[in-house]
């Protein structure tokens, strides 16, 4: 049996009962069998004691929190086990040689500019996709060229929306972060924050260190090569995913915080969403290079495991491609 993601989108205690894990608040008593879960994502306030820390930490599960807007917060994060210092030193090296990190910055562009296309393309905007190859990345001599090039194929790429969602209440004007300013951008914002954290739970399952990036500088107190991670696949899972919750009627208005100026998921609109992520999470493909079928999740930490046989010089490194 694979291993699943537990999604806690109420509030109540979070404990340990004998080798599993019991949720419970005053309308919820339910065990969830510890071998099967993978992460695990809070969403409510949730109640939690050490003796459940340790024993998250003793089954190598780690568990993110969210705050009241759907946003990540923080995270519990058992014990490093997959610790390599050769590994360590070479993605610092790869770092700091420019040409190494440009390198790895444009692979990274030109995969999320890719996917940014093949799903235009499967919306039938063909002419649309072509106009994104206008933005040229491979010319590019600096982090900082890399970027705005990368800024302005989403740009382009989000002005597009408006001809896939079919619903006018969503109209889409442009990308904005903090506060988000209406229902696309909220949308926008509350799956990426799924989407990072996601790329971080699988990163930590190879020997890299979240925290050492290439196309996104390093932050203090803050992972960012997840980040790095996670443009890859945005366009075809937290893009993909809005255009189905839209276009299928599956959210409304009643589903975002009227308090909040509507620019916020409600608990009720969260739990749509979350539920159809994990759902995408969970969908199968064949994996280019592999003879077999590999979930979504899988292809994040397929990624990690990319990226260090590049740092290895076994192989160089080629972000993910939708390849229909």
């Amino acid at each position: 049996m694979l291993n699943i993601d537990l999604y806690i989108t109420s509030s109540g205690e979070l404990s340990k009962k004998d080798e599993s894990l019991l949720f419970q608040n005053i309308a919820i008593k339910k065990h969830f069998p510890i071998k099967n879960i993978d992460s695990i994502y809070a969403f409510g306030e949730i109640s939690i004691n050490s003796k459940l820390l340790i024993f998250l930490s003793k089954m190598s599960i780690p568990i993110y929190f969210y705050n009241y807007y759907g946003f990540y917060s923080g995270m519990f994060a058992p014990k490093e086990q997959n610790l390599s210092g050769r590994i360590l030193v070479e993605q610092v090296k790869h770092y700091d040689n420019l040409d190494q990190r440009l390198f790895l910055a444009k692979e990274i562009v030109n995969s999320s500019i890719h996917n940014m296309r093949k799903t235009l393309m499967q919306y039938e905007l063909k002419e649309e996709s072509e106009k994104i190859n206008q933005f040229e990345i491979n010319s590019a001599k600096s982090i900082f060229e890399i970027l705005g090039n990368e800024a302005n194929a989403k740009k382009l790429y989000y002005t597009c929306f408006n001809k896939i969602l079919k619903d006018e209440n969503y109209t889409f004007v442009k990308r904005v972060k903090r506060a988000p300013d209406n229902f696309i951008n909220c949308l926008i914002s509350f799956g990426n924050s799924l989407l990072y954290t996601s790329c971080l739970s699988e990163l930590l399952k190879t020997q890299l260190n979240p925290c050492i990036s290439y196309l996104h500088e390093p932050f203090e107190r803050r992972y960012s090569l997840n980040l790095d991670i996670a443009d890859i696949f945005k366009p075809l899972i937290v893009d993909r995913i809005i255009f189905t919750l839209v276009n299928q009627k599956m959210l409304n208005e009643k589903h975002f915080d009227k308090n909040l100026d509507f620019c916020y998921l409600n608990k009720e609109g969260r739990d749509i969403f979350v539920k159809e992520y994990d759902k995408k999470m969970k969908t199968t493909l064949k994996y280019p290079g592999l003879n077999r079928n590999v979930s979504y999740q899988q292809m994040l930490k397929l990624e990690g495991y990319k990226l260090i046989k590049h740092l290895l010089n076994e192989k160089d490194y080629k972000g993910f491609r939708i390849y229909w």
